[in-house]
């Protein structure tokens, strides 16, 4: 049986300080993640999808958490086929590209070299979190043109092969992986690169919708609640928080409860992140799993 921890993506997010999670008394960022996790067992370090983060940044947020806390740390978007935004970049990066003319990168048409310095780099940030013990797995979050083919299960293969010696996460944003035609596959490639399935719980119905599942893969489970706003999911020009606006409700969450305990039973830890990040949504709903599980 393994660990179950819960928790939160975003844990700064001024929101949470607007709807009282945090007291009126915690206001800095040191003080919000050392209440953060007096409360929870794992967060997720969202911001880095965005832009990397520095190694000033994680070494605080060692110091700041116990023993035994730990970080899942979302992979940076250029890694994972997303359009980033040149300003994104590390300065050395920018340098390199500063007469690509061009608002957003795309990895497949970056320089070979300029992108080994960044895999590079990026393991180079992560390390002393592991270091620490404290790195729980680096998720790879792929978009949804991210199609079951054969290049792309290569690319999840070289994935595993620039962050080795880390237990990493796949998360897909199309259902095409995990159909009737597909799923065997996608599951055989995931346990044999030892990586985990992402087990989503999101809308369904859309282009866009990944099927509930509750497969283990590697020995670390993930699960992640985006909420369930069908009808915010796949708008464009919306706030973040307005597409995952959702508090699930009890009979929501109790739809998971034997496909957490199949989970826990097969895995070393679980880790179930909240990421309906609408006001203080994802801190209730991770204490009212908590106590359901309890």
């Amino acid at each position: 049986m393994g660990r179950i921890l819960i928790g939160i993506s975003s844990w700064a997010d001024p929101a949470l300080s607007k709807n009282g999670f945090y007291p009126e008394g915690i206001k800095t960022p040191s003080e919000r993640l050392a209440y953060y996790s007096a409360h929870f067992a794992v967060a997720e370090i969202d911001s880095a999808f965005h832009i990397m983060p520095t190694r000033t940044n994680l070494n605080l947020w060692l110091t700041q958490t116990p023993p035994g806390f730990v970080f899942d740390i979302k992979v940076f978007s250029l890694f994972t086929g997303h359009p980033t935004p040149f300003s994104a970049l590390p300065p050395f990066a920018r340098r390199d590209l500063e007469d690509y003319g061009h608002k957003n990168l795309y990895l497949s048409l970056m320089p070979p070299p300029l992108v080994d310095a960044l895999w590079r780099l990026f393991n180079d940030l992560v390390k002393p979190v592991a270091d620490a013990g404290k790195l729980g797995v680096l998720l790879l979050q792929f978009p949804p043109w991210f199609h079951a083919q054969h290049r792309n299960m290569a690319y999840i293969a070289e994935c595993k092969e620039k962050l080795a010696g880390y237990d990493l996460a796949v998360e897909f944003r199309t259902n095409d992986w995990l159909n009737e035609r597909n799923r065997e596959t996608t599951l055989e490639l995931l346990h044999r690169l030892d990586i985990a399935l992402v087990c989503v719980d999101g809308p369904q119905g859309l282009k866009t919708s990944v099927a509930p599942l509750s497969e283990v893969t590697s020995s670390v489970g993930i699960i992640r609640f985006h909420g369930r706003n069908t009808q915010n999911w796949e708008k464009r020009g919306i706030p973040a928080p307005e597409r995952y606006k959702y508090l699930y409700g009890e009979d929501d969450l109790e739809e998971w409860l034997p496909r957490i305990r199949k989970m826990e039973a097969e895995t070393d830890e679980l880790h179930i992140i909240f990421k309906n990040k609408y006001q203080d949504n994802p801190v209730k709903n991770a204490e009212q799993m908590a106590r359901l599980l309890a």
